[in-house]
């Protein structure tokens, strides 16, 4: 596939009936290991992975470099659309959106950190030009982090502040707005119908209804996040331990 069509190919599974799982990754042995599972339509990265993997927190302590020049590999390394978690969008957010496709991927997460509205919304207008730009329609998941920072919330205030966000989000140019930490399934009716089916993006958690369900609600992807990488770094903490536990 061409990089539009991945582009292309990529939207379209937003909206298909099959719901999008993600499970993410955080370099190229990872990406092409889970590229050969059966079912597997898309690749996506996670930042506090592949900060993990490099030695660093997340939280844009990794040097960009480190992460465009993995991505770049992890993109000639899979013939599927990649997608790529870019946190806030570095120090230059229009420039990150332009490395991160010259690196191949289709894709690209944007978050808000809970930032002013008119802030984000300005990333994400910059954002959605560069793809123009470049004649590559790439898909803009805009995360919004109010579920994980204001868990003291009440969930009547903290769904209308992910509601009012995403439709700001989606008013300045963004494909859909991933919401983790939102498992409540009145909430995700709710923002399903708000934001409009194929639009809402979810995190894997415990609470969460059946993809199933999800589904039929309308829900368009569900992530893994960083867990993939912790599963995978306990299993190897494991096997070391058997290995290493020798008389």
């Amino acid at each position: 596939m061409t990089r539009v069509e991945k582009a292309e190919r990529l939207r379209a599974l937003h909206l298909d009936p099959h719901i999008l799982v993600l499970v993410n990754i955080w370099d190229v042995a990872s990406a092409v290991a889970v590229a050969r599972v059966a079912g597997c339509t898309a690749i996506a990265t996670a930042s506090a992975a592949v900060a993990a993997a490099h030695g660093y927190a997340d939280g844009e302590q990794i040097p960009p470099g480190l992460v465009f020049d993995g991505l770049a590999r992890i993109c000639a390394a899979v013939d599927l659309p990649v997608t790529a978690d870019l946190e806030r969008g570095y120090a230059d957010p229009p420039d990150t959106i332009a490395r991160a496709l010259d690196a191949g991927a289709v894709g690209y997460n944007l978050e808000d950190a809970m930032c002013p509205v008119a802030e984000m919304t300005d990333r994400i207008a910059a954002a959605v030009e560069v793809g123009r730009a470049r004649g590559i329609p790439a898909v803009l998941n805009a995360r919004t982090d109010v579920y994980l920072a204001h868990r003291d919330w009440a969930e009547e205030r903290r769904y209308a502040e992910a509601r009012d966000r995403g439709l700001a989000y989606l008013a300045a140019g963004a494909d859909c707005v991933f919401v983790p930490g939102l498992a409540k399934g009145a909430s995700i009716r709710g923002l399903v119908e708000a934001f409009g089916r194929g639009r809402l993006s979810l995190l894997s958690a415990v609470g969460l209804p059946d993809l199933d369900v999800l589904r039929q609600w309308g829900v368009a992807r569900i992530s893994h996040g960083p867990y993939p990488h912790r599963q995978a770094m306990a299993a190897l903490a494991t096997y070391a331990a058997h290995q290493l536990d020798q008389p």
